[in-house]
Order: structure tokens, then C-alpha cells, then sequence
């Protein structure tokens, strides 16, 4: 029952993820909102999930109540994009609240999903996101006829989400008191990995903002792109499915050959940009640098700090906050035929920083 939860809630918390990053740009441009506008609210996500876990590290604890509190705010501000689209402002505020209640619930459930379900079993559980993913792009693309109908499935998922959450939490053994943390969380301990996790998710930059831009200007239809899109899902959800093996080695050892095939990967694309048999490789690749990486950092971080719920949240934070901000910035300032050297470059320097942590 516990292993289907949380696979219920990674399939609507990823199926909303796909209809705001996705869908939502388009809704908004359909409206009247400039390029411009839309890129200053949708900066505001990652901005959000990088500050938000330092009000946790000295009074507020991420418990039961601050979580069931985001899960409550998270429909909460979804209902309220019916009112709030229409104003530029109000929006702006609505996403950055938005913002705060996702950066709060993702890594409580992550640290309980990897307590709970161990090595084993956490890729099969995680992979139902990734369905949900491609199937909210694949269903909502034919049914789209009018910007509220993106409002109505965003607020669906996000239900159904809450709802299988709450139902998770009420059968979760995590209601007991939980022991004190004496740890003070620190980042100097680890500088290395967080400068890893910072610079891999820079890397990204180019590939999640603007790789079909990229792909269709060498050639390569906007058809055949998504397609490329959803090879990469796929292969994402094959890793997800068989790695509970592989998870059992060194975890650092996996890091690296997930950060070394990555830096083989943007290169790829830099180098060969209108071959569609290396582009599919090269989004086979995906497995590794965002699958295996992603689940084999989870794990090492949680050997790490004592308060995993903190670390979690300032994984997410920094680099998926932090990172994917400063990331999608520089690969607008340098996109051109160069985008994914640069790309590589800041994989290494995360493949490199590794090599400074000690007793790995």
C-alpha cells in the first residue's frame, strides 16, 4: 500500500509539473503576456526553491504540520490562478507562493519514500512521475483548445496529489515523535558535492530551455523533436525500473560515471546537432545523467546529514533552484552553435569537484 501511495503521488506531482512547465508559457502568451513577463514568473519556481529551505535551518522544522500546511496552500494557490492570471502582478505573487509549498513537499516525501521503500524499490516508485509526465504532455497537447482548460488539469492533478499525500500520511509510522536532530546543518562539510550538484544542474540550462530550438534550427522537425523528448522519458523510466543493483555500489563511483557519460553527452550534441541517430543516443543517454544521477544522489546524500529533510530541501534548492536559474540565464546569453560546449564545460567542473571530497 505504502510503495503504491507514493507511486500515485510521484505520477500527479510530476503530472502537474508537466502541465506548468509544459503547458502554462503557452497559456500565458495566448493571453497577452510578453516574453519578457513570462520569463520573470517563471524564473520565480527555482528562485523560490533555492531560498525557501533557509528559513529552516535555525526555528521552523519541516514536520508533519508545515507539510500538510504546503499540501493545503498548493490548492490553495492553484485555485487561486483562476482570479490571478489576468494580472500580471497577482500572478507573480500566486507563482512565488506556489513555489514555496512545492519546495516543501517534494523533499518531505522523498526522504520518506527512500526510508521506506530502501534502494529496491524507490526508482520503481519514482518512474510513475516520469509517466506522468509524458502522459499529461501527451493528452492535455490534444485537448488544449483554451488557456482555462491548462487551469482545470493543473488543479485536478494537484487534488489528486494532495489526496494521496494525506493518504500517505496517514498510514506512515512517521507519526511517531521523531528523534531530536543535534546535527547544525552545514554546507563547508560537503563544499565539493554542493558545488557538483550546483554546476550539473548549470549544465542543464541549454537541454531543458532550449534544445528544441536547437535541434529544429539543424534541420530536425518539431514532430520528430518530441519524439526525441519522449525517447529520453523513456529511457529515464527504464533506468528508474532496473537500477535498484546498481544503487548498491559505491554511490560516489556512480556520481562520477553519471557525470563523466553527461559531459560525453552535451558534446554529442554540440558535435553532431542534424544527426538524428546520434541525437536519439545522446537523449538515450538521459537514463544515466538524470535517472541513475538523480536517484544515486538522493541515497549519498542521505549517508550525509542527519536532517535529511533539510538536505533534500537544499538539494532541490541548489541545484535545481539555484542552478536551473542561473543555468537557463547563461544559455540564453550564449545560445548559438556553441550552447552545448558550454553546457559540457560546467559538467566537468561538476565532474571535477567531486574528486575533492574526502574518505569517499
Amino acid at each position: 500500500m505504502l510503495f503504491f501511495n507514493l507511486s500515485a503521488f510521484y505520477f500527479f506531482y510530476f503530472a502537474a509539473v508537466g502541465v506548468y512547465v509544459i503547458f502554462m508559457p503557452k497559456v500565458l502568451h495566448d493571453i497577452g503576456y510578453t516574453a519578457f513577463d513570462i520569463g520573470i514568473i517563471f524564473a520565480l519556481a527555482p528562485l523560490m526553491r533555492f531560498l525557501t529551505p533557509f528559513l529552516f535551518l535555525k526555528h521552523i522544522k519541516l514536520d508533519q504540520t508545515v507539510f500538510k500546511t504546503a499540501l493545503f496552500l498548493s490548492i490553495f494557490s492553484s485555485s487561486l490562478f483562476y482570479i490571478t492570471i489576468d494580472n500580471f502582478y497577482a500572478f507573480m505573487i500566486n507563482n512565488a507562493l506556489l513555489g514555496v509549498c512545492l519546495s516543501l513537499i517534494l523533499p518531505y516525501l522523498e526522504v520518506t519514500a527512500i526510508k521506506e521503500l530502501g534502494k529496491e524499490k524507490y526508482g520503481k516508485s519514482r518512474l510513475f512521475g516520469s509517466i506522468g509526465f509524458m502522459l499529461i504532455s501527451l493528452v492535455l497537447a490534444k485537448f488544449l483548445t483554451e488557456p482555462k482548460i491548462a487551469l482545470h488539469y493543473y488543479l485536478s492533478v494537484n487534488v489528486l496529489m494532495v489526496i494521496f499525500a494525506l493518504f500517505l500520511m496517514s498510514r506512515n509510522d512517521e507519526i511517531k515523535k521523531e528523534p531530536e536532530i543535534k546535527e547544525s546543518f552545514s554546507f563547508i562539510k560537503y563544499w565539493p558535492f554542493w558545488l557538483s550538484l550546483f554546476f550539473m544542474q548549470m549544465s542543464f540550462g541549454g537541454f531543458y530551455n532550449f534544445f528544441t530550438i536547437y535541434e529544429t534550427e539543424h534541420g530536425i522537425s518539431l514532430e520528430m523533436t518530441s519524439y526525441l523528448w519522449s525517447f529520453g522519458v523513456i529511457c529515464e523510466i527504464l533506468m528508474l525500473y532496473f537500477q535498484g543493483p546498481l544503487l548498491k555500489n559505491n554511490l560516489l563511483l556512480i556520481i562520477k560515471f553519471c557525470l563523466a557519460i553527461t559531459i560525453v553527452r552535451w558534446l554529442m550534441l554540440y558535435a553532431y546537432p542534424d544527426s538524428l541517430t546520434i541525437t536519439f543516443i545522446s537523449q538515450g543517454i538521459h537514463a544515466f545523467s538524470f535517472g541513475l544521477y538523480h536517484s544515486a544522489v538522493i541515497m549519498y546524500l542521505y549517508s550525509l546529514y542527519e536532517n535529511k529533510k533539510l538536505a533534500q530541501q537544499f538539494m532541490y534548492g541548489v541545484a535545481y533552484g539555484l542552478g536551473g536559474f542561473i543555468g537557463a540565464l547563461i544559455a540564453g546569453w550564449v545560445y548559438g552553435e556553441f550552447l552545448f560546449v558550454f553546457s559540457a564545460a560546467f559538467a566537468l567542473v561538476s565532474f571535477i569537484s567531486l574528486h575533492f571530497i574526502k574518505n569517499d
